[in-house]
């Protein structure tokens, strides 16, 4: 692979993300480019992405980036739920 890019998130939870994501890493997605994902202490995710090519590699970036997001967005649904019945 020639192209490639490396986010760190930091977050209070990086573990749950990195479950929510954990599946989506076992399947073959995109024949040209390929993903990992990883802790790094209890508080970081990191996301590598690995492509052919840029356009591959952008493809990719939009689909991994937006499934973090997602993530991260129902972790907080589901935080500010909690609170509420709390």
């Amino acid at each position: 692979m020639e192209h490639e890019a490396v986010f760190h998130f930091r977050c209070a939870h990086a573990e749950i993300l990195y479950r929510a994501l954990s599946p989506e890493m076992a399947a073959e997605l995109h024949p040209r480019s390929r993903a990992e994902c990883y802790r790094e202490g209890p508080d970081v995710l990191v996301l590598k992405v690995q492509a052919r090519d840029t356009a591959a590699l952008r493809a990719s970036l939009n689909m991994w980036l937006r499934l973090v997001n997602v993530a991260d967005e129902m972790q907080a649904l589901a935080y500010q739920s909690s609170e509420e019945r709390s």
